[in-house]
């Protein structure tokens, strides 16, 4: 924790001097969303959507910020090896959708409404070829199962694309972005879309829309 309280908190520092840019911290440790938030941070983001730590949850709480609660099983090493979403569960749309609802709930009942949460499907976190497609093809089910609450997705340049395009290089995945962006945002599943290119994708998007604008 201390190694990563002095890895970030100096930059949203830095960041802060010179912008007002909204701000959000990648932690799943309460100490850290706490210091960040202080520091200038708008938005807590936690991968394990609470669970790793037990004080995350009333932390988020308490700084009166928005939280993005994310789907992820097992832990970043074990993930990979937890894809399978039996029928029994109803597949990876419901699956997920069930348990993001229940980590919602439980957000709810530490202090943060609603209104403040964002759900992550959790692209390329425990998620297989097949699955992490389908939660971007199935977005606005998924959505409409959770209650409308704001979704975030964060396809950017995620191994999946790797795995349908052959590109090894990260850095080269923007056009399969972009294509994985528009997917997502199809039919208003998607509300927020996390980005390495953000030019790229905003021109994509600003195209997308005023083709499908009524």
């Amino acid at each position: 924790i201390e190694e990563e309280l002095q890895r970030v908190i100096p930059v949203i520092r830095s960041i802060r001097k010179e912008s007002d840019v909204p701000i959000s911290i990648d932690t799943r440790n309460s100490r850290v969303a706490m210091a960040a938030v202080e520091a200038g941070a708008d938005i807590v983001n936690d991968v394990s959507g609470g669970t790793h730590d037990p004080e995350m949850l009333g932390v988020v709480s308490s700084l009166d910020v928005p939280m993005i609660i994310m789907h992820m099983r097992g832990n970043p090493k074990t993930m990979q090896t937890m894809t399978n979403y039996s029928e029994e569960e109803g597949g990876v749309v419901v699956s997920v959708a069930n348990k993001l609802k229940k980590r919602s709930q439980a957000a709810e009942e530490a202090g943060i409404p609603r209104w403040m949460q964002i759900l992550d499907p959790g692209i390329g976190f425990a998620k297989d070829l097949d699955g992490n497609l389908t939660l971007m093809r199935e977005a606005e089910e998924l959505r409409q199962l959770c209650l409308e609450i704001p979704f975030l997705y964060g396809p950017s340049r995620k191994g999946f694309i790797g795995r349908i395009t052959g590109e090894t290089s990260p850095e080269r995945r923007d056009y399969g972005t972009i294509a994985a962006c528009l997917a997502c945002v199809k039919g208003g599943g998607c509300t927020i879309l996390r980005v390495h290119n953000v030019r790229a994708v905003k021109q994509a998007l600003q195209v997308f829309d005023a083709i499908h604008k009524k």
